[in-house]
């Protein structure tokens, strides 16, 4: 699908999205549970695979309306799968149930798509094989498919931790299950370590004891999920509400509100301090769960991503239209996503008229060099380089086509509805 959007200004009441980082985590704990109901999920197409993994393992998962799911699980017991899990282009997806097929007695094998089986699996692979399972690639080079062997019956192994939080999630959520339990030490900073965090409070929130150590993570072993009341509630997601406070920054006309914005353990509420520093007019009231953002003069900063890689392309898009220049750093992980962020939008701003300064571990958008122009872009695939480029279109110079639209899917399945109900111009063609 294309999507061409006209400069536009916005403005009016949208609702946030729930989380996918939570709604993975609780299909996937629900399945570990023996039942439980999540309220208010993220049914998209990312949060479809692990629902698809959970009834894989044994379980069954029932979208009762639109804002609930009905878990039946296979309470800490997952069975061997009668067939290829296909996690389509969810790494979390991947990640997280890799450590569910070790806990199973027997062998899993599980696949992607294009895009998923070029993302690092290796460590996760080796640590399985650590802990006494068998894992490994097909092709050899850590990438999916993944083929792996369980139970694990060890309770200590070591991981990297600037190359997924993800791996640290898997084996957190998972090693409740196991008798001993798991501790999981760091051989290296830990990236993205906010995640983490939201995992902890999804354990916690089923029950299930975890905790940080000197040197990494430990869960206790032979603990049981079980949502307090059966149910789970998911909150909103702040990746998502990222490009409605960025539209209302760059496009709003009096201010875009968006309501079921509350604080949680998500890290990429850090777009709202980074938006404030950049000059935006911004205002929370988090008791009330309602933001505020309207359009005023933005001016350049510098932005760690190192805990918040999915911020990349929000903040590149406000840097090109605020004054001087906006310095991404921390930023080599983000390579790794659904395509490499850090080039993805280097290129595709650069169609529209932006001067970047790409290297390895950072991007500089020099807004004083830039003048936002329509252009056709291609969205790589990607869901989160379709929503920033269609936030600069709304303040670019004539229009702008964008290639892939319907990858929105992934994670804000409704974003060019609530974009046109907030009054942007756009049209959709196949």
């Amino acid at each position: 699908m294309h999507v061409t959007l006209s400069p536009s200004s916005v403005r009016g009441t949208a609702r946030a999205p729930p989380s996918k980082s939570y709604t993975h985590r609780a299909i996937l704990a629900a399945g570990y549970a023996d039942e439980a109901t999540v309220h208010d999920p993220l049914w998209s197409a990312d949060t479809k695979a692990t629902a698809r993994a959970v009834e894989a393992f044994g379980g069954d998962v029932l979208r009762a309306g639109d804002d609930r799911l009905e878990v039946s699980g296979f309470d800490g017991r997952p069975a061997v799968p009668e067939n290829v899990i296909d996690c389509a282009n969810s790494g979390t997806t991947m990640r997280l149930v890799t450590a569910t097929a070790a806990v199973a007695d027997g062998t899993t094998v599980l696949t992607g798509d294009e895009s998923l089986r070029s993302r690092p699996q290796g460590p996760l692979l080796e640590a399985i094989d650590d802990l006494g399972g068998q894992a490994f690639s097909t092709r050899g080079n850590g990438q999916a498919p993944l083929v792996v062997t369980g139970p694990v019956s060890g309770n200590r192994v070591s991981i990297p931790g600037d190359v997924s939080s993800q791996y640290v999630s898997a084996l957190l959520m998972a090693g409740g299950l196991l008798e001993d339990g798991l501790e999981i030490a760091l051989e290296t900073e830990l990236k993205s370590a906010p995640y983490v965090d939201v995992t902890l409070e999804v354990l916690e929130d089923f029950g299930v004891a975890a905790r940080h150590t000197d040197d990494g993570f430990a869960v206790d072993g032979g603990q049981s999920y079980q949502a307090a009341g059966g149910s789970y509630h998911v909150p909103g997601d702040f990746s998502s509400i990222s490009y409605l406070a960025a539209a209302g920054a760059v496009a709003g006309d009096e201010s875009v509100r968006v309501r079921g914005v509350y604080p949680s353990a998500q890290g990429d509420s850090a777009i709202l301090e980074a938006l404030e520093c950049m000059g935006a007019d911004v205002a929370w009231d988090r008791e009330e769960g309602v933001l505020e953002v309207s359009r005023s003069d933005l001016e350049g900063v510098e932005v760690s991503v190192a805990d918040t890689p999915d911020l990349l392309p929000t903040i590149a898009v406000l840097g090109a239209v605020a004054e001087g220049d906006t310095h991404i750093t921390n930023a080599e992980h983000v390579r790794y996503k659904e395509t490499d962020r850090v080039s993805a939008m280097a290129e595709e701003l650069g169609k529209m008229g932006v001067r970047t300064t790409e290297e390895r571990d950072s991007l500089t958008v020099h807004g004083d060099d830039s003048s936002l122009e329509g252009a056709a872009v291609d969205g790589r695939g990607d869901h989160r380089i379709v929503m920033s480029l269609a936030v600069a279109a709304l303040q670019a110079e004539g229009e702008t086509r964008i290639a892939g639209g319907e990858h929105v899917d992934v994670s804000f399945p409704s974003f060019f509805d609530v974009l046109y109900d907030l009054g942007a111009s756009l049209e959709r063609s196949a």
